[in-house]
């Protein structure tokens, strides 16, 4: 194994670690036990390397016959944030949770994929379109790139000190997380022009195509959480 691969193993290694730390830290959602959060947990992984995974296997639906599409590259957080948030409300309704998880998973999620996409910047893949910009970096094809991984870690890295502020002044209660999900999505939207993806129609690329609606379904989940619940014991979302 190459240094390079060493290096983007440990800061991937320290992406996990992170998460896990933060939400060691945060408080607990009260009625939320241990059983609780690992379902949530669990669901939050294998949901969000599903959709991850989603557009890939649109594609390529015959590779849904093999593993292969599982082991090569191709992922992308957008839909993985998505699909691991709707993955952790079927979960929760189908075990009878009904506490609010989501204010408690954003801090972490946010700073973990921060400390994910420096990885993305070692290991030298998810790196953005050519650029002649003073900053450009050069990978392994040589050519100078806008270090997209380096713009999302910024991003991510803000988005977790401003939800760490917001929940200790407890603003945006029940909302924090799918706040930070719909301001990924536009972000993702604006800085599609500077990667590499090819445009579908309009001039736009699939992922800037996916947002409105997933923008429009995060918008009615925060118009259904607008009025909190008579009680914690009822919440849920």
């Amino acid at each position: 194994m190459g240094a390079v691969n060493v290096l983007y193993a440990a800061v991937m290694t320290g992406s996990v670690a992170t998460g896990v730390i933060l939400s060691s830290r945060m408080p607990k959602p009260p009625g939320l036990g241990r059983a609780h959060r690992l379902v949530v947990g669990a669901a939050a992984i294998v949901g969000g390397c599903l959709g991850a995974k989603a557009p890939f296997l649109l594609g390529d639906p015959r590779a849904l016959t093999t593993v292969r599409v599982w082991l090569e590259n191709g992922r992308t957080l957008t839909y993985g944030l998505v699909g691991g948030y709707l993955a952790v409300e079927l979960a929760k309704w189908s075990a009878g949770i009904r506490v609010k998880t989501g204010d408690y998973l954003a801090v972490p999620l946010a700073a973990s994929i921060a400390v994910g996409r420096l990885g993305c910047f070692v290991g030298g893949c998810c790196f953005g379109a050519p650029t002649t910009a003073p900053w450009a970096v050069r990978f392994a094809d040589g050519v100078p790139r806008h270090p997209t991984q380096l713009y999302e870690m910024a991003f991510h890295a803000a988005a977790a000190a401003a939800l760490l502020w917001l929940g200790r002044r407890r603003r945006f209660e029940r909302q924090r997380i799918k706040l930070y999900i719909a301001a990924y999505l536009v972000y993702r939207f604006f800085t599609e022009w500077v990667r590499p993806e090819p445009t579908i129609a309009l001039g736009l690329t699939f992922y800037q195509w996916s947002v409105p609606p997933m923008l429009l379904l995060f918008a009615w989940l925060a118009w259904r959480d607008r009025t909190p619940p008579r009680s914690l014991v009822d919440m849920h979302g």
